[in-house]
């Protein structure tokens, strides 16, 4: 969960093309949450576009989808992910 005291419920977004892939991550609760989360993906797969949404508690990326490392760089940042279902 997050420690930020500025929280948004914003949405995050930036752009690429490519496979993609969505997870569900319960304990992404605010803007914060949501940036840190796609800063953390970017950071290691360049070229990658990450949507965060906190209030469906969302992260999809486009530019991979590599199930294992997407849900192993949520797991560094701090996170919780799980399998999203459609």
């Amino acid at each position: 969960m997050c420690s930020s005291h500025q929280h948004s419920n914003d949405q995050v977004s930036t752009a690429a093309t490519g496979a993609g892939l969505s997870v569900r991550v319960e304990d992404m609760t605010c803007g914060h949450c949501a940036g840190t989360i796609k800063s953390a993906i970017e950071s290691s797969i360049p070229g990658s576009k990450v949507t965060a949404d906190p209030e469906a508690r969302l992260v999809s990326v486009e530019g991979t989808g590599d199930l294992a490392q997407i849900s192993n760089i949520i797991t560094v940042a701090g996170y919780t992910p799980t399998p999203a279902h459609a």
